[in-house]
């Protein structure tokens, strides 16, 4: 089973953020690793920080951290966020 849920912070997202940062990274790695059995937990730690758990046919892969300087999280940055943990999904499915 995959999944994306926004487990903490969801208020620095603004009201669609959570489902729209969920529904990226579902996207991106659905692009990058197809097929692909994972779960991603999302923290919004500010207006300009992410962090994410990310596990991987069961295994667990080293928390990811994203950050916006100068600036407050939007769709751009959750695009980068999304393109970045997909390509981390992908290169543990390639070991």
């Amino acid at each position: 089973m995959s999944q994306c849920r926004v487990i903490a912070g969801e208020k620095y997202l603004g009201v669609t953020g959570g489902a729209m940062l969920c529904h990226e990274i579902e996207r991106e790695i659905a692009v990058e690793a197809p097929g692909v059995r994972y779960a991603v937990d999302v923290k919004a730690l500010s207006p300009s920080r992410l962090a994410a758990q990310v596990v991987v046919n069961g295994k667990a892969l080293p928390e990811h951290k994203f950050a916006v300087m100068d600036a407050e999280l939007e769709s751009e940055s959750m695009k980068r966020f999304a393109r970045s943990l997909a390509a981390d999904v992908a290169k543990a499915v390639k070991k």
